[in-house]
């Protein structure tokens, strides 16, 4: 394995722990507030922004 393909599997390793940390967070602040866990919401925790959180 080349130093730039345990560079990138390291870094989407990262990304990846970081992804599931936050969902994590996430649906524990949302169970402490009492809001449903659908997963729908969740699932684009690195994405771009979930299009019906705009303010208008």
């Amino acid at each position: 394995m080349s130093a730039n393909e345990q560079a990138r599997a390291l870094m989407l390793r990262h990304q990846h722990l970081v992804k599931n940390r936050q969902q994590a967070m996430l649906g524990r602040a949302a169970a402490e507030v009492g809001l449903p866990m659908d997963g729908e919401n969740l699932s684009n925790t690195q994405d771009k922004q979930n299009p019906s959180f705009r303010a208008s």
